[in-house]
């Protein structure tokens, strides 16, 4: 019996639906949540979110947010969340390169800057990684 399952970002619903399953990246390590789970409330950090229906799987970069677990219902607020086949490649690409001289340029380890890069580089590399997961099952 699957469970209902809403993915929200700031500015959109991303996803709505049943599901079998959804393994999500939360601030203690991956979880996987199947239905009559029980009721959970955790942070979510930088990293891949699944989406399990039947035998389709779908992918989504997430950056950071909330997701709330109950027997019938799980919601994840994402500080920013996109399909698969949603993420732009090419600026994806760009970004990282970005962030790689931003983190290049930084005046020291552990600075608002160099924290700031790190962050923009670890975003810009999952989106890649979710990016190009989804052409490798084409």
């Amino acid at each position: 019996m699957p469970v209902f399952c809403e993915i929200i970002s700031q500015d959109r619903q991303v996803f709505s639906g049943e599901v079998d399953m959804v393994v999500a990246p939360g601030a203690d390590g991956v979880m996987g949540i199947l239905p009559h789970h029980s009721s959970l409330l955790s942070t979510l950090k930088v990293g891949e979110l699944k989406v399990r229906r039947g035998g389709d799987e779908e992918i989504f970069a997430v950056s950071g947010g909330l997701i709330e677990v109950r027997p019938d219902r799980i919601v994840i607020l994402a500080d920013a969340a996109e399909r698969a086949d949603e993420i732009d490649v090419a600026r994806a690409e760009e970004a990282r390169q970005r962030a790689e001289a931003q983190l290049a340029a930084a005046p020291a380890p552990h600075s608002e800057a160099y924290l700031a890069a790190v962050s923009a580089l670890r975003r810009s590399s999952l989106r890649l990684t979710v990016a190009r997961r989804k052409t490798e099952k084409k």
